[in-house]
Protein backbone atom coordinates (compact mmCIF):
# COMPACT_ATOMS: atom_id res chain seq x y z
CA UNK A 1 0.00 0.00 0.00
CA UNK A 2 2.80 2.40 0.56
CA UNK A 3 4.06 2.19 -2.69
CA UNK A 4 0.87 2.52 -4.56
CA UNK A 5 0.83 6.08 -2.72
CA UNK A 6 4.35 6.50 -4.00
CA UNK A 7 3.32 6.17 -7.52
CA UNK A 8 1.37 9.38 -8.96
CA UNK A 9 4.55 11.19 -6.96
CA UNK A 10 6.84 9.16 -9.32
CA UNK A 11 4.91 10.22 -12.23
CA UNK A 12 4.30 13.89 -11.24
CA UNK A 13 8.37 14.35 -11.19
CA UNK A 14 8.83 12.13 -14.39
CA UNK A 15 6.48 14.54 -16.27
CA UNK A 16 8.18 17.36 -14.24
CA UNK A 17 11.59 16.40 -15.78
CA UNK A 18 10.52 15.47 -19.30
CA UNK A 19 8.45 18.88 -19.31
CA UNK A 20 11.80 21.11 -18.43
CA UNK A 21 14.31 19.39 -20.79
CA UNK A 22 12.29 20.06 -23.22
CA UNK A 23 11.68 23.74 -22.52
CA UNK A 24 15.51 23.85 -22.33
CA UNK A 25 16.48 22.65 -25.21
CA UNK A 26 13.63 23.59 -27.75
CA UNK A 27 16.19 26.42 -28.82
CA UNK A 28 19.04 23.90 -30.04
CA UNK A 29 19.84 23.78 -33.52
CA UNK A 30 21.81 21.08 -34.46
CA UNK A 31 23.19 22.64 -37.79
CA UNK A 32 24.10 25.71 -35.82
CA UNK A 33 24.52 24.42 -32.32
CA UNK A 34 26.34 27.94 -31.24
CA UNK A 35 24.23 30.20 -32.82
CA UNK A 36 23.01 33.05 -31.10
CA UNK A 37 22.43 37.11 -30.86
CA UNK A 38 24.40 38.57 -28.08
CA UNK A 39 23.56 42.12 -26.90
CA UNK A 40 26.46 43.75 -25.10
CA UNK A 41 26.34 46.89 -23.31
CA UNK A 42 28.94 48.91 -22.91
CA UNK A 43 29.32 52.24 -20.59
CA UNK A 44 31.39 54.43 -22.10
CA UNK A 45 31.35 57.24 -20.16
CA UNK A 46 29.87 58.85 -16.55
CA UNK A 47 27.51 61.23 -16.56
CA UNK A 48 26.15 63.76 -13.71
CA UNK A 49 23.26 61.28 -12.93
CA UNK A 50 24.18 58.38 -15.18
CA UNK A 51 26.34 57.45 -18.09
CA UNK A 52 26.58 56.66 -21.66
CA UNK A 53 26.41 53.35 -23.18
CA UNK A 54 27.06 52.10 -26.87
CA UNK A 55 24.67 48.75 -26.53
CA UNK A 56 26.17 46.84 -30.12
CA UNK A 57 23.58 43.28 -31.13
CA UNK A 58 25.68 40.84 -32.67
CA UNK A 59 24.51 38.17 -34.90
CA UNK A 60 26.33 34.67 -34.32
CA UNK A 61 24.10 32.66 -36.33
CA UNK A 62 25.25 31.11 -39.37
CA UNK A 63 22.62 31.19 -41.44
CA UNK A 64 19.43 33.11 -39.67
CA UNK A 65 19.48 36.66 -40.09
CA UNK A 66 17.01 39.32 -38.72
CA UNK A 67 14.91 40.57 -42.17
CA UNK A 68 12.43 43.65 -42.42
CA UNK A 69 10.82 45.09 -40.78
CA UNK A 70 13.54 44.84 -38.67
CA UNK A 71 14.25 43.67 -34.58
CA UNK A 72 12.78 45.18 -31.70
CA UNK A 73 14.73 45.18 -28.70
CA UNK A 74 13.43 45.41 -24.94
CA UNK A 75 13.83 45.60 -21.15
CA UNK A 76 12.83 47.01 -17.43
CA UNK A 77 14.71 49.16 -15.47
CA UNK A 78 16.13 47.94 -12.34
CA UNK A 79 15.43 51.60 -10.32
CA UNK A 80 13.86 54.43 -11.56
CA UNK A 81 16.32 55.24 -15.24
CA UNK A 82 15.53 57.20 -17.90
CA UNK A 83 16.73 57.82 -21.53
CA UNK A 84 17.94 61.43 -21.89
CA UNK A 85 18.23 61.11 -25.41
CA UNK A 86 19.61 58.32 -28.11
CA UNK A 87 21.25 57.98 -31.12
CA UNK A 88 21.21 55.75 -33.90
CA UNK A 89 17.67 54.38 -32.52
CA UNK A 90 14.52 55.57 -30.98
CA UNK A 91 12.18 53.87 -28.35
CA UNK A 92 8.66 53.52 -29.75
CA UNK A 93 6.98 55.14 -26.93
CA UNK A 94 8.17 58.88 -24.36
CA UNK A 95 6.32 57.93 -21.51
CA UNK A 96 4.88 59.56 -18.62
CA UNK A 97 7.50 62.98 -18.38
CA UNK A 98 5.46 64.96 -17.08
CA UNK A 99 7.54 65.55 -13.63
CA UNK A 100 10.17 67.07 -16.11
CA UNK A 101 10.09 70.79 -16.17
CA UNK A 102 12.68 72.25 -18.92
CA UNK A 103 14.36 69.45 -20.77
CA UNK A 104 12.20 65.93 -21.48
CA UNK A 105 13.42 62.67 -21.42
CA UNK A 106 13.67 60.95 -24.76
CA UNK A 107 11.41 58.58 -22.76
CA UNK A 108 10.69 57.78 -19.08
CA UNK A 109 9.12 54.31 -19.54
CA UNK A 110 9.81 51.33 -17.14
CA UNK A 111 9.65 49.13 -19.78
CA UNK A 112 10.74 50.79 -23.05
CA UNK A 113 10.49 49.71 -26.55
CA UNK A 114 13.30 50.64 -29.15
CA UNK A 115 13.79 50.32 -32.50
CA UNK A 116 16.83 50.84 -35.34
CA UNK A 117 16.71 54.37 -37.89
CA UNK A 118 15.67 53.91 -41.67
CA UNK A 119 18.70 53.92 -43.68
CA UNK A 120 19.68 57.76 -44.88
CA UNK A 121 18.83 58.75 -41.23
CA UNK A 122 20.93 62.52 -40.94
CA UNK A 123 24.86 62.18 -40.17
CA UNK A 124 24.28 63.34 -37.14
CA UNK A 125 22.14 61.47 -35.41
CA UNK A 126 23.97 58.11 -36.62
CA UNK A 127 26.32 55.68 -35.30
CA UNK A 128 28.88 52.70 -36.34
CA UNK A 129 26.27 49.78 -37.28
CA UNK A 130 22.88 51.56 -36.85
CA UNK A 131 20.19 52.70 -38.84
CA UNK A 132 19.23 49.77 -41.29
CA UNK A 133 15.88 49.46 -40.70
CA UNK A 134 16.63 47.24 -38.11
CA UNK A 135 17.99 44.53 -40.49
CA UNK A 136 20.68 42.23 -39.57
CA UNK A 137 22.45 39.75 -41.64
CA UNK A 138 23.76 36.28 -40.81
CA UNK A 139 27.47 35.59 -39.60
CA UNK A 140 28.50 33.40 -42.76
CA UNK A 141 26.56 35.18 -45.42
CA UNK A 142 27.62 38.83 -44.80
CA UNK A 143 29.96 39.12 -41.18
CA UNK A 144 30.02 43.05 -42.12
CA UNK A 145 26.43 43.65 -41.58
CA UNK A 146 26.29 40.71 -38.83
CA UNK A 147 25.66 43.80 -36.21
CA UNK A 148 23.74 46.52 -35.46
CA UNK A 149 24.36 49.59 -32.20
CA UNK A 150 22.71 52.29 -30.67
CA UNK A 151 23.88 54.79 -27.78
CA UNK A 152 21.95 55.49 -24.69
CA UNK A 153 22.53 58.29 -22.58
CA UNK A 154 20.86 56.93 -19.18
CA UNK A 155 19.62 59.60 -16.30
CA UNK A 156 18.27 58.45 -12.68
CA UNK A 157 21.13 55.92 -12.88
CA UNK A 158 24.26 54.88 -10.74
CA UNK A 159 27.21 56.98 -11.70
CA UNK A 160 29.69 54.36 -10.65
CA UNK A 161 30.49 50.89 -11.10
CA UNK A 162 29.15 49.77 -7.53
CA UNK A 163 25.98 51.86 -8.09
CA UNK A 164 24.77 51.12 -11.46
CA UNK A 165 22.11 48.44 -11.83
CA UNK A 166 21.64 45.90 -14.82
CA UNK A 167 18.79 46.38 -16.82
CA UNK A 168 16.66 42.93 -16.60
CA UNK A 169 13.71 41.04 -18.58
CA UNK A 170 15.25 41.29 -21.77
CA UNK A 171 13.23 40.53 -24.80
CA UNK A 172 14.06 40.62 -29.03
CA UNK A 173 11.73 40.19 -31.73
CA UNK A 174 12.78 39.93 -35.32
CA UNK A 175 10.51 41.03 -36.19
CA UNK A 176 7.80 39.03 -34.58
CA UNK A 177 8.38 36.35 -31.43
CA UNK A 178 11.21 33.21 -31.44
CA UNK A 179 14.10 34.74 -29.60
CA UNK A 180 14.35 34.22 -25.37
CA UNK A 181 16.71 36.01 -23.83
CA UNK A 182 18.71 35.65 -20.57
CA UNK A 183 19.78 37.38 -18.07
CA UNK A 184 22.21 40.08 -18.11
CA UNK A 185 25.68 38.92 -17.08
CA UNK A 186 28.61 41.40 -15.87
CA UNK A 187 31.52 40.77 -18.00
CA UNK A 188 35.05 42.21 -18.06
CA UNK A 189 35.10 45.08 -19.66
CA UNK A 190 34.72 45.53 -23.87
CA UNK A 191 38.79 46.85 -24.96
CA UNK A 192 38.02 48.89 -28.03
CA UNK A 193 41.60 49.42 -30.24
CA UNK A 194 42.18 52.42 -32.70
CA UNK A 195 42.33 51.90 -36.75
CA UNK A 196 46.60 52.34 -36.01
CA UNK A 197 46.61 49.63 -33.64
CA UNK A 198 48.91 51.57 -31.35
CA UNK A 199 46.19 52.56 -28.36
CA UNK A 200 43.73 49.99 -26.58
CA UNK A 201 40.97 51.51 -24.62
CA UNK A 202 38.01 49.96 -22.98
CA UNK A 203 34.40 50.46 -21.72
CA UNK A 204 33.89 51.03 -17.78
CA UNK A 205 31.63 48.72 -17.41
CA UNK A 206 30.40 45.73 -20.04
CA UNK A 207 27.29 43.30 -19.45
CA UNK A 208 26.51 40.86 -21.61
CA UNK A 209 22.63 39.40 -22.61
CA UNK A 210 22.45 35.83 -24.84
CA UNK A 211 19.08 35.66 -27.05
CA UNK A 212 18.01 32.43 -28.94
CA UNK A 213 16.15 31.25 -31.34
CA UNK A 214 13.30 28.18 -31.28
CA UNK A 215 11.59 28.08 -34.55
CA UNK A 216 8.63 26.61 -32.25
CA UNK A 217 8.30 30.14 -30.69
CA UNK A 218 8.30 32.05 -33.51
CA UNK A 219 5.54 30.61 -35.64
CA UNK A 220 2.64 27.99 -35.17
CA UNK A 221 2.60 26.45 -38.52
CA UNK A 222 5.52 25.92 -40.44
CA UNK A 223 6.68 28.00 -43.32
CA UNK A 224 8.43 26.57 -46.13
CA UNK A 225 8.18 22.98 -47.11
CA UNK A 226 10.13 20.82 -50.02
CA UNK A 227 8.70 19.17 -53.04
CA UNK A 228 11.02 16.14 -55.20
CA UNK A 229 10.86 14.80 -58.37
CA UNK A 230 13.35 13.09 -60.57
CA UNK A 231 14.24 11.72 -64.34
CA UNK A 232 14.03 8.24 -63.84
CA UNK A 233 10.44 8.19 -62.22
CA UNK A 234 7.71 10.22 -63.39
CA UNK A 235 5.76 10.66 -59.71
CA UNK A 236 6.28 14.48 -58.83
CA UNK A 237 6.29 13.71 -55.27
CA UNK A 238 4.33 17.61 -53.52
CA UNK A 239 4.70 19.19 -50.54
CA UNK A 240 2.26 17.43 -47.84
CA UNK A 241 -1.25 18.68 -48.00
CA UNK A 242 -2.38 21.38 -45.33
CA UNK A 243 1.82 21.70 -44.10
CA UNK A 244 1.45 25.10 -43.61
CA UNK A 245 -2.56 25.54 -43.16
CA UNK A 246 -5.43 24.68 -45.07
CA UNK A 247 -7.95 26.30 -47.21
CA UNK A 248 -10.35 27.16 -45.30
CA UNK A 249 -12.55 30.17 -47.00
CA UNK A 250 -15.51 29.64 -44.27
CA UNK A 251 -14.17 30.17 -40.79
CA UNK A 252 -10.70 32.39 -42.17
CA UNK A 253 -12.44 34.00 -45.38
CA UNK A 254 -9.00 35.72 -47.43
CA UNK A 255 -6.84 33.26 -45.99
CA UNK A 256 -5.21 32.89 -49.51
CA UNK A 257 -5.78 34.07 -52.91
CA UNK A 258 -5.92 32.70 -56.36
CA UNK A 259 -3.04 34.01 -58.73
CA UNK A 260 -5.91 34.98 -61.15
CA UNK A 261 -8.24 36.51 -59.39
CA UNK A 262 -9.45 39.82 -60.39
CA UNK A 263 -9.29 40.59 -56.25
CA UNK A 264 -5.61 40.19 -55.94
CA UNK A 265 -4.36 44.10 -55.87
CA UNK A 266 -7.19 44.56 -53.70
CA UNK A 267 -6.10 41.62 -51.21
CA UNK A 268 -2.65 42.50 -51.02
CA UNK A 269 -3.42 46.17 -50.34
CA UNK A 270 -6.11 45.34 -47.95
CA UNK A 271 -5.96 44.84 -43.95
CA UNK A 272 -2.76 43.95 -43.05
CA UNK A 273 -0.65 45.36 -45.44
CA UNK A 274 1.91 46.57 -43.16
CA UNK A 275 2.00 43.93 -40.59
CA UNK A 276 3.93 41.86 -43.07
CA UNK A 277 1.14 38.89 -42.20
CA UNK A 278 1.22 36.67 -44.83
CA UNK A 279 -0.86 36.71 -47.53
CA UNK A 280 -0.68 33.07 -49.74
CA UNK A 281 -1.50 31.73 -53.09
CA UNK A 282 -3.89 29.40 -52.76
CA UNK A 283 -1.83 25.83 -53.15
CA UNK A 284 -2.79 22.56 -51.67
CA UNK A 285 -0.30 23.09 -48.91
CA UNK A 286 -0.51 26.86 -48.44
CA UNK A 287 3.34 27.53 -47.41
CA UNK A 288 5.20 30.69 -48.27
CA UNK A 289 8.08 29.29 -49.32
CA UNK A 290 8.36 25.84 -51.04
CA UNK A 291 11.78 24.38 -51.92
CA UNK A 292 11.85 21.93 -55.50
CA UNK A 293 14.65 19.24 -55.49
CA UNK A 294 14.67 17.57 -59.22
CA UNK A 295 17.25 14.95 -59.44
CA UNK A 296 17.70 16.05 -63.63
CA UNK A 297 20.61 14.02 -65.04
CA UNK A 298 22.75 10.71 -64.73
CA UNK A 299 26.51 10.72 -66.13
CA UNK A 300 28.99 8.37 -66.15
CA UNK A 301 31.37 10.20 -63.34
CA UNK A 302 28.23 12.57 -62.17
CA UNK A 303 24.55 13.15 -61.09
CA UNK A 304 22.94 16.55 -61.51
CA UNK A 305 20.07 18.26 -59.54
CA UNK A 306 18.39 21.36 -60.17
CA UNK A 307 16.73 23.30 -57.03
CA UNK A 308 13.74 25.87 -57.30
CA UNK A 309 12.68 28.28 -54.48
CA UNK A 310 8.97 29.87 -55.43
CA UNK A 311 7.54 32.27 -53.02
CA UNK A 312 3.95 32.20 -52.84
CA UNK A 313 3.88 35.01 -50.40
CA UNK A 314 2.27 38.19 -51.88
CA UNK A 315 2.90 40.42 -49.56
CA UNK A 316 7.18 39.58 -48.57
CA UNK A 317 10.13 40.08 -51.01
CA UNK A 318 12.90 37.41 -48.94
CA UNK A 319 16.20 39.81 -49.46
CA UNK A 320 19.19 38.51 -48.54
CA UNK A 321 17.36 35.00 -48.31
CA UNK A 322 19.28 31.63 -48.20
CA UNK A 323 19.41 27.95 -47.94
CA UNK A 324 20.49 25.47 -45.82
CA UNK A 325 20.46 21.87 -46.95
CA UNK A 326 22.01 18.42 -45.60
CA UNK A 327 22.86 16.11 -48.55
CA UNK A 328 25.87 12.85 -47.97
CA UNK A 329 27.30 14.22 -51.45
CA UNK A 330 27.64 17.64 -50.66
CA UNK A 331 31.27 16.26 -49.41
CA UNK A 332 32.04 15.89 -53.77
CA UNK A 333 30.05 18.62 -55.06
CA UNK A 334 31.99 19.92 -58.01
CA UNK A 335 29.86 22.84 -59.78
CA UNK A 336 27.50 25.24 -58.61
CA UNK A 337 25.79 27.68 -60.86
CA UNK A 338 24.11 31.02 -60.02
CA UNK A 339 24.24 30.59 -55.98
CA UNK A 340 26.94 31.37 -53.30
CA UNK A 341 28.32 28.01 -51.59
CA UNK A 342 29.60 27.52 -48.00
CA UNK A 343 29.86 24.46 -46.57
CA UNK A 344 28.85 23.91 -42.84
CA UNK A 345 30.44 21.60 -40.71
CA UNK A 346 28.68 21.66 -37.48
CA UNK A 347 29.46 18.01 -36.50
CA UNK A 348 33.29 17.92 -37.35
CA UNK A 349 35.65 19.11 -39.96
CA UNK A 350 35.53 15.59 -41.19
CA UNK A 351 32.00 15.23 -42.09
CA UNK A 352 31.24 17.59 -45.36
CA UNK A 353 27.20 16.93 -45.50
CA UNK A 354 25.67 20.29 -45.48
CA UNK A 355 25.63 23.35 -47.50
CA UNK A 356 24.57 26.89 -47.27
CA UNK A 357 23.39 28.72 -50.49
CA UNK A 358 22.65 32.41 -51.24
CA UNK A 359 21.94 34.32 -53.97
CA UNK A 360 24.41 36.19 -55.99
CA UNK A 361 24.34 39.87 -55.19
CA UNK A 362 22.58 41.94 -57.45
CA UNK A 363 21.50 39.26 -59.55
CA UNK A 364 19.40 36.84 -57.62
CA UNK A 365 19.74 38.11 -54.04
CA UNK A 366 16.13 38.80 -53.99
CA UNK A 367 13.30 36.31 -53.88
CA UNK A 368 10.33 38.39 -55.28
CA UNK A 369 6.75 38.32 -54.22
CA UNK A 370 4.23 35.73 -55.54
CA UNK A 371 3.88 35.60 -59.26
CA UNK A 372 5.96 35.25 -62.48
CA UNK A 373 9.04 36.56 -61.00
CA UNK A 374 8.44 34.92 -57.48
CA UNK A 375 11.18 32.42 -58.09
CA UNK A 376 15.06 31.69 -57.73
CA UNK A 377 16.59 28.65 -58.95
CA UNK A 378 20.14 26.96 -59.51
CA UNK A 379 22.04 23.71 -60.40
CA UNK A 380 24.71 21.63 -59.12
CA UNK A 381 27.13 19.00 -60.74
CA UNK A 382 27.97 16.26 -58.02
CA UNK A 383 30.99 13.52 -58.62
CA UNK A 384 29.92 10.04 -57.82
CA UNK A 385 31.75 8.17 -54.59
CA UNK A 386 31.37 4.63 -56.05
CA UNK A 387 31.47 3.33 -52.36
CA UNK A 388 28.70 5.56 -51.64
CA UNK A 389 26.41 6.69 -54.47
CA UNK A 390 22.95 4.85 -55.05
CA UNK A 391 20.09 6.22 -56.89
CA UNK A 392 18.15 3.17 -54.76
CA UNK A 393 15.76 4.03 -51.84
CA UNK A 394 15.88 8.18 -52.04
CA UNK A 395 19.55 8.55 -51.37
CA UNK A 396 19.55 11.28 -54.32
CA UNK A 397 17.33 13.12 -52.19
CA UNK A 398 17.99 15.93 -49.22
CA UNK A 399 17.72 14.44 -45.60
CA UNK A 400 16.97 18.15 -44.14
CA UNK A 401 16.37 21.87 -45.87
CA UNK A 402 16.30 24.78 -44.09
CA UNK A 403 15.09 28.05 -45.19
CA UNK A 404 16.10 31.67 -43.86
CA UNK A 405 16.91 29.46 -40.94
CA UNK A 406 13.66 27.77 -40.00
CA UNK A 407 13.39 23.80 -41.26
CA UNK A 408 11.20 22.98 -43.84
CA UNK A 409 8.70 20.02 -44.16
CA UNK A 410 9.81 17.14 -46.03
CA UNK A 411 7.73 14.31 -47.52
CA UNK A 412 7.62 11.31 -46.23
CA UNK A 413 10.45 8.86 -46.77
CA UNK A 414 8.08 6.05 -48.41
CA UNK A 415 6.78 8.75 -50.72
CA UNK A 416 9.99 9.78 -52.45
CA UNK A 417 10.87 8.64 -56.24
CA UNK A 418 12.19 5.37 -56.38
CA UNK A 419 13.63 3.43 -59.49
CA UNK A 420 11.32 1.04 -61.52
CA UNK A 421 13.30 -1.64 -60.68
CA UNK A 422 13.19 -0.37 -56.81
CA UNK A 423 9.60 -0.76 -56.27
CA UNK A 424 8.69 -2.38 -52.60
CA UNK A 425 7.96 -6.41 -53.38
CA UNK A 426 5.01 -7.79 -52.26
CA UNK A 427 5.80 -10.77 -49.61
CA UNK A 428 3.21 -13.55 -49.68
CA UNK A 429 2.64 -14.11 -45.76
CA UNK A 430 3.88 -17.53 -44.60
CA UNK A 431 0.26 -18.57 -43.45
CA UNK A 432 -1.26 -17.60 -46.97
CA UNK A 433 1.44 -19.77 -49.21
CA UNK A 434 0.14 -22.62 -46.53
CA UNK A 435 -3.40 -22.20 -47.06
CA UNK A 436 -2.67 -21.82 -51.18
CA UNK A 437 -0.92 -24.65 -51.01
CA UNK A 438 -3.68 -27.07 -49.47
CA UNK A 439 -5.93 -25.46 -51.58
CA UNK A 440 -3.78 -26.54 -54.90
CA UNK A 441 -3.74 -30.06 -53.18
CA UNK A 442 -7.08 -30.81 -52.25
CA UNK A 443 -8.08 -29.99 -55.85
CA UNK A 444 -5.36 -32.26 -57.45
CA UNK A 445 -6.54 -34.89 -55.29
CA UNK A 446 -10.15 -34.48 -56.06
CA UNK A 447 -9.44 -34.93 -60.00
CA UNK A 448 -7.48 -38.41 -59.49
Amino acid sequence: MAEERFIPLAISIALLVVFSSLTTTEAYDSLDPNGNITIKWDIMQWTPDGYVAVVTMFNFQQYRHIQAPGWTLGWSWAKKEVIWSMVGAQTTEQGDCSKYKGNVPHCCKKDPTVVDLLPGTPYNMQIANCCKGGVINSWVQDPSNAASSFQVSVGAAGTTNKTVRVPKNFTLRAPGPGYTCGIANIVKPTKFVTQDGRRTTQALMTWNVTCTYSQFLSQKTPTCCVSLSSFYNDTIVNCPTCTCGCQNNVTHPGSCVEGDSPYLASAVNGPGKNSFTPLVQCTSHMCPIRVHWHVKLNYKEYWRVKVTITNFNYRMNYTQWNLVIQHPNFDNITKLFSFNYKSLTPYSASINDTAMLWGVKFYNDLLMEAGPYGNVQSEFLFKKDQSTFTFDKGWAFPRRIYFNGDNCVMPPPDAYPWLPNAGPRSIVPFSLAITVFWAVLVCLLASI
